[in-house]
């Protein structure tokens, strides 16, 4: 892998943490009961929150760019999300649940100077990606900006972490790998056991169905493990991911990222040290 490559990675290892504390925040969840949806899990909100710069898309459309969720989960939630609170109603709470979560987790620091500096940062990325064909980021760039930095801050790690999905669903899609087979493949690299994907909501029989087809293409070894090809098409879709992830990043120049990620280090650790925040999760950060 490229230096480039790298710190386009290492950019995304430290964005990502930042974006996702939003879905497992208590503030975030007490918005979404206000709202009316239920908590007792996380994915009746998860579904809105996520989808709601679509508009009030269907299922179909979801499952489509969500990528990694069986339809059944989807068809759980979407349209139905729509019934408890419209898509606008969502997206006005979405802002009000970051600012309540950030200043939770961060404090006054957010009225500072160095997360100024560093929504500033993250913003000239964010809008120097190029979105078309890309759904979910271009959606979000749609989106009007706050003039609050913790928000513009986490409105454009959204956006970048969309930019790379969108584009990691396009690799995914290249390799030949449906979703399901994207989640094994994925499980045989030891990006995560295959447990951990169990919240995409694949049956057992669609699960076993996808390692028989990955086997059959000589992916998979009986036990389910990849094969060498299997790993070698897996790193295809990494490279092709982060290359395909690293127009905004550019803007920016070496100075500009280097600078980004020292200002979030330290927000990156309390992420990290917040306990919201799952042990593995589906991305497989730190092991592809």
């Amino acid at each position: 892998m490229s230096d480039e490559l790298v710190q386009v990675r290492r950019m995304w290892h430290l964005l990502e943490p930042l974006h996702a504390v939003f879905y497992y925040a208590p503030e975030v969840f007490e918005e979404a009961a206000d709202l009316g949806y239920a908590t007792d899990e996380r994915w009746p909100s998860y579904f809105a929150w996520r989808a709601a710069p679509l508009g009030a898309v269907g299922a179909d459309r979801v499952t489509e760019v969500f990528h990694s969720f069986s339809p059944a989960t989807v068809a759980e939630h979407i349209p139905a999300g729509w019934d408890v609170a419209a898509p606008g109603a969502v997206l006005d709470a979405r802002v009000r649940a970051v600012d309540r979560a950030y200043r939770a987790l961060f404090g006054d620091r957010v009225d500072g100077p160095e997360f100024a500096e560093a929504a500033a940062l993250a913003r000239r990325a964010a809008e120097a990606a190029d979105t078309a064909g890309r759904p979910l980021a271009e959606a979000n760039a749609a989106l009007p900006w706050s003039d609050a930095p913790h928000l513009v801050f986490w409105q454009a790690a959204t956006i970048l972490r969309e930019h790379r999905g969108d584009g990691h669903v396009a690799a995914l899609l290249a390799a030949g790998l449906d979703p399901v087979e994207s989640l094994v493949s994925f499980a045989a690299i030891g990006a995560a056991p295959p447990e951990v994907f169990a919240s995409r909501g694949w049956s057992g029989a669609e699960w076993d169905a996808a390692r028989e087809r990955l086997a059959v293409r000589g992916l998979l070894e009986a036990d389910g493990t990849a094969t060498d090809a299997g790993r070698a098409l897996r790193a295809e879709v990494e490279r092709r991911t982060d290359e395909s992830a690293a127009g905004p990043w550019a803007v920016l120049g070496a100075e500009g990222r280097e600078r980004l990620a020292d200002l979030l280090g330290p927000l990156w650790v309390e992420a990290l040290g917040s306990g919201l925040l799952p042990s593995e999760t589906t991305l497989g950060i730190g092991k592809v």
